[in-house]
């Protein structure tokens, strides 16, 4: 496995140990269909919360944040309805958030921002 891959890998099950902390359920993980993958999908209360996960090395390339491009975020949008329409449950509303990860020297920081959109 290609290093990136391996820190991506891990920085999507730090992401889930992070939301599970606090105190969000996991409905599903790298979710596919033909226009996309979601990460990860939640619940929070009766919200259901689709989670992009980013994870950089370094700030070569910007932040892990800053990856997360408009276009990205409305392909997001468009998966989240997908996702739904094989669902039974309803939810009280829909949010996308961002969880960026960053690791420097061994250490891993965690940013969250809910419903950039």
């Amino acid at each position: 496995m290609a290093a990136k891959d391996e820190l991506g890998r891990h920085g999507e099950q730090v992401a889930v140990d992070y939301l599970l902390a606090q105190g969000m359920q996991i409905l599903d993980r790298n979710w596919r269909c033909p226009d996309g993958e979601i990460d990860v999908v939640a619940r929070d209360g009766r919200s259901l919360v689709v989670v992009e996960v980013k994870t950089r090395s370094g700030r070569t390339h910007g932040t892990a944040f800053e990856a997360v491009t408009e276009v990205k975020l409305a392909r997001l949008r468009r998966l989240s309805g997908r996702w739904l329409a094989t669902q039974c449950e309803r939810f009280d509303s829909i949010r996308v958030d961002v969880i960026a990860l960053e690791r420097f020297a061994g250490d891993i920081a965690i940013r969250h921002e809910r419903g950039v959109c």
